[in-house]
């Protein structure tokens, strides 16, 4: 199995310390300090040193733990910092030449009632899949006279992936049942220098089922699934139970040759041998599969695992 860290050139994020069911990170200039039931062990820094770097402190509320509000609380600032901040990602470097690519996203953060705050750094791996992929099918389609392939990000949240796969030259469309996080998602695009992203909000089953009816086709489909969900219309998403479903939606929407999947799921119990099971049920035609954890080293080298992805090429 493959575990996939953020490359260590990435000077805005770093995840400082664990342990003790938290964390703490700096996110460009400001130190957050967050829930983090998978930090099992102890923190390798004092609690005073922890308290004397944090700015702001996440506290969790009494939905804390519970199936959808799991994440819920406030913050209580120890210093001065801003309710928004930015921060910058630039693409890997070329092992060779040492150039970067054209990965260069500059995305918004701020605090939100659910601990979260807008992106997720553990991701970075994904991105870069997502905008080498993409960028090889531009290559294919130009090479062939045809239109930029279309890449789909379901779940999409505040689009780091959508960028990603923008900035590689696809016509992307990005997808959240919350219009608020897509208006967030609009304003990362924006700081990117990018446009021409095109918005859906709705429900993420109900939008691959109908564009399966239509016979519409993408070369590329992200999908970011939470454990529990609501779309805008009331619609209840659970995990466990429409996962297969939606995966086979997928299946019928991705394109049969030259395309790629990108599955990331955050929710406990799952691994990497059930997801890339899961999908290899709902796909059975593909060329390459792979597979692996996504995860923070803190600065004491402790490894934090976060989630597990399934890559698929056909």
């Amino acid at each position: 199995m493959t575990v996939e860290y953020p490359a260590e050139y990435w000077k805005d994020y770093e995840l400082l310390d664990s342990g003790r069911g938290e964390k703490l990170e700096r996110f460009g200039k400001y130190v957050l300090r967050r829930p983090e039931p998978k930090a099992l062990w102890d923190p390798s820094m004092p609690d005073a040193e922890w308290r004397k770097l944090t700015h702001v402190n996440f506290r969790p509320g009494a939905g804390f733990g519970k199936a959808g509000k799991e994440d819920s609380g406030t913050w209580e600032k120890l210093k001065k910092m801003d309710d928004q901040w930015g921060i910058v990602y630039r693409g890997a470097s070329d092992a060779e030449t040492g150039a970067h690519s054209d990965l260069d996203l500059s995305l918004r953060l701020g605090l939100t009632a659910f601990k979260h705050v807008g992106v997720f750094p553990e991701q970075a791996p994904n991105w870069e899949f997502i905008f080498r992929e993409t960028s090889r099918l531009v290559r294919i389609h130009k090479a062939n006279g045809l239109p930029a392939p279309k890449v789909l990000n379901l779940f999409a949240y505040t689009g780091a992936a959508s960028l990603a796969a923008k900035a590689a030259g696809a016509d992307v469309t990005h997808l959240d049942s919350v219009r608020q996080v897509v208006t967030w998602a609009r304003e990362n695009m924006e700081r990117s220098g990018l446009d021409g992203i095109r918005w859906v909000v709705e429900d993420a089953l109900k939008f691959a089922r109908r564009e399966e009816r239509r016979g519409n086709r993408y070369q590329g489909i992200i999908l970011d699934p939470p454990a529990y969900g609501h779309g805008p219309d009331g619609e209840k998403w659970k995990l466990d139970e429409l996962l297969f479903g939606m995966l086979r939606s997928v299946s019928a929407i991705l394109a049969p040759r030259d395309s790629f999947l990108v599955l990331n799921l955050y929710s406990n119990g799952y691994s990497a041998t059930l997801g890339e099971t899961v999908v290899r049920e709902a796909f059975k035609d593909f060329r390459e599969m792979s597979s692996g954890e996504l995860a923070l080293r803190d600065g004491f080298g402790k490894v934090l695992p976060l989630s597990i992805y399934v890559r698929l090429k056909r």
